[in-house]
């Protein structure tokens, strides 16, 4: 199964008209990204306090798609706080536990389209994919940061059209 930034750059590739050039200069930069984080990471500081709210968003699908559980966590803080329409999860250890055993399907690759860094955190829009590349949902999430970790998440999704 392809990650999610394999998913992505294909995303991109079939879409974009000018992908050449563009797709070399994002594949630098998520390098560059993926270099300092792990720089971060190797440290022995596992959530890179010096990580910029979008790596920090970047770097939680990753891991929910990479099934890297404790790589999640460490990007989280203990009081992490996800909403979204159905349900609420408090804290760190609840949400992983959920994303680890209590998920309906757990071979996904989030797809993202557009990420957006202003602000006290970030906001990311995208589509969540089956193992087949089918889509299961658009989705956008609101992430809050502080201190280099992930502390709150609200996640908006609707029934994609896609498919």
């Amino acid at each position: 199964m392809p990650s999610r930034r394999e998913a992505d750059d294909a995303e991109r590739g079939a879409n974009a008209p000018d992908s050449g050039a563009n797709a070399d200069a994002d594949s630098r930069a998520n390098a560059d990204a993926d270099s300092r984080a792990n720089a971060d990471a190797d440290s022995g500081d596992p959530a890179g306090e010096s990580a910029d709210p979008a790596a920090l968003a970047r770097a939680y699908y990753d891991a929910i798609d990479a099934g890297e559980y404790e790589r999640l966590a460490s990007l989280l803080d203990p009081e992490f706080v996800q909403r979204r329409g159905d349900r609420t999860f408090e804290g760190r250890d609840r949400f992983v536990a959920f994303m680890r055993d209590g998920r309906p399907n757990t071979d996904t690759t989030h797809a993202v389209d557009r990420v957006y860094p202003s602000g006290p955190g970030v906001a990311v829009r995208g589509r969540l994919r089956d193992a087949d590349g089918d889509v299961l949902f658009a989705f956008v999430d609101v992430f809050e940061t502080e201190a280099g970790r992930l502390t709150s998440l609200e996640t908006y999704g609707a029934e994609s059209s896609d498919g």
